[in-house]
């Protein structure tokens, strides 16, 4: 941990969110009960959609690509926040930062790709229903998922680089408790103008262009609502739409708080990071359980096939 002004930082030293004994612990037990409840949800979530032959949808894909990008968001991030919250010593290596922040940055940015893809989705099937299977094929599905992975690699790739290349040379006790990006910027020793420009450019890409092909998507769904006559209608609609638009307004909007706009307190960007970083990754499967029909009628099917099977009624 010793280094002079020209020294390259071999490791750094995260602060955490709380040096207090007693809140620690609180923490772990409580990012413990976050991480279990997000693995298991979004396991559950792609399991069910795997073994119901009426999830095999192209809304349902796309949901299973956004639950393998949260299930290794978080899996990337709070493995190791938990493991710091028991250790006197918060110490990471420069190369297992630059790791993780590669990683957190793949995951985060595909994420932001697939919930823009799954608003077109939604956006075809209410605005163009007859058209729907002829436009939204399989094939279209995986260039879709695999154009969603791909932006998500570019963009992080760029800003990891940006991000890495600067020399650090000063302090290695990082306000924070992962690495990210603008917790690393601060620690760098000499001018960042550009790195934080290309970020915040890669940010424009990934971000606010997703949200505004959302914003259009339903706008356009939006005005077919209300040119429906039938209040049933309405509100399959609203029921199929509403999980999706939670989810969006939960991870954008904190995301978007922390790279788009003037640098805010560290106390609050650590407070915005635990919640996109693990709040959100937990809530999706949730939202998209509780809220969405169609799964609720497959976790009865298949609670209802797996009784059948103790019974010896019924075989898969």
């Amino acid at each position: 941990m010793r280094q002079t002004n020209q020294t390259q930082v071999t490791e750094f030293l995260l602060l955490g969110l709380s040096d207090d004994p007693l809140t620690q612990k609180l923490l772990f037990i409580l990012f413990l009960g976050v991480y279990l409840v997000t693995v298991l949800g979004n396991l559950f979530l792609m399991s069910l959609v795997q073994v119901d032959s009426q999830l095999h949808t192209p809304m349902y894909f796309f949901l299973c690509h956004l639950s393998l990008a949260d299930l290794c968001f978080s899996t990337n991030i709070i493995p190791q926040a938990l493991v710091h919250l028991l250790c006197k010593r918060k110490v990471i290596s420069f190369t297992r930062c630059a790791a993780q922040l590669l990683l957190f940055l793949i995951f985060g940015c595909t994420q932001c790709a697939f919930l823009a893809v799954m608003s077109y989705d939604r956006y075809v099937a209410i605005c163009n229903p007859l058209h729907y299977c002829s436009i939204m094929t399989w094939r279209v599905c995986i260039h879709l998922a695999a154009g969603s992975w791909a932006s998500g690699i570019l963009v992080s790739v760029v800003d990891t680089t940006f991000t890495l290349r600067l020399p650090y040379r000063g302090s290695s006790r990082m306000a924070h408790f992962f690495c990210e990006a603008p917790a690393l910027l601060i620690l760098v020793s000499t001018d960042i103008c550009m790195s934080e420009m290309v970020i915040f450019l890669m940010g424009v890409m990934i971000l606010l262009i997703p949200v505004c092909l959302i914003l259009v998507s339903y706008g356009h769904i939006l005005v077919t609502i209300v040119r429906m006559k039938s209040a049933v209608g309405r509100f399959k609609v609203f029921s199929t739409c509403g999980s999706h638009l939670i989810v969006v307004i939960l991870f954008y909007g904190s995301a978007i708080i922390t790279y788009m706009t003037p640098k805010s307190s560290k106390e609050q960007e650590k407070l915005v990071s635990v919640f996109y970083a693990m709040v959100t990754p937990m809530l999706n499967p949730i939202v998209y359980s509780l809220r969405n029909k169609d799964v609720k009628v497959a976790l009865r099917k298949v609670t209802a096939r797996n009784f059948l099977c103790r019974l010896g009624i019924f075989h898969w």
